[in-house]
Order: structure tokens, then sequence, then C-alpha cells
């Protein structure tokens, strides 16, 4: 945040006021106004987690037991497993709205400022 940082100084040298870059103001602005926006990450990053998924052999390992249990022979350990899996889905599944929420309202925000 340093480099996006500029100082307004009076003609003694004192600093009076702060200049900040858009994303760098936005960041700052959104962290008092939703805490479910994602802060701090960038566009890129943000839309990489809205477009991820479970690890492929997590994903492999679910289908096999699911299968198992519609057919009705997961045994207690692999039923457990199901349940972490499920739950890594449904966090990941929280993670990527909240991406997705977060590119949204940046893009709300840049429509805003641009219009101004």
């Amino acid at each position: 945040m340093s480099d996006s940082v500029q100082y307004v100084t009076n003609t003694r040298g004192d600093k009076v006021g702060v200049l900040l870059d858009l994303e760098t103001y936005q960041q700052l602005t959104n962290l008092s106004i939703d805490s479910e926006l994602l802060i701090g990450l960038s566009q890129d990053e943000l839309q990489t987690l809205a477009e991820s998924s479970l690890f492929p052999k997590s994903q492999i390992q679910l289908q096999e037991l699911l299968i198992k249990n519609s057919e009705n022979n997961l045994s207690d350990e692999e039923a457990q497993i199901i349940d972490r899996l499920l739950m890594k889905i449904d966090q990941l599944n929280i993670i990527k709205t909240r991406a997705r929420y977060t590119l949204k309202m940046n893009r709300l925000q840049l429509t805003h400022v641009r219009k101004m």
C-alpha cells in the first residue's frame, strides 16, 4: 500500500492530507461497509477463486464414495470421509460466492466512480 499513498504537505512540510489510488481507497472503504467482501485480493485472484473447484483427486474420491453410498456399501469411516468432503465443498462454495460478490461490488464501484 505504501506505493499507492501520497501525502499532501503544507508550506512548512507538515503532512496535512493523504492521497490514495482508487484501488487502495476502495479497499479501505470496503472494510467498514461489508464484511462479506474479500479485501486485499487482486481482480485476477478473485476471479481465480470464483472459478475454483475441488481438487480432482478429492472429487473422484467423493464420486466413488457416493456410488458406494447409493449401493448401501459404505463403512462408517467412508461416511465420515464423505461428510468431510461435503464440508470442504460447502466452504469452497462460500468462498467462491464471496469472491463473485466482491468482483460484482468492485465493478459497481468502478461504474459509480466513472460516472462522477
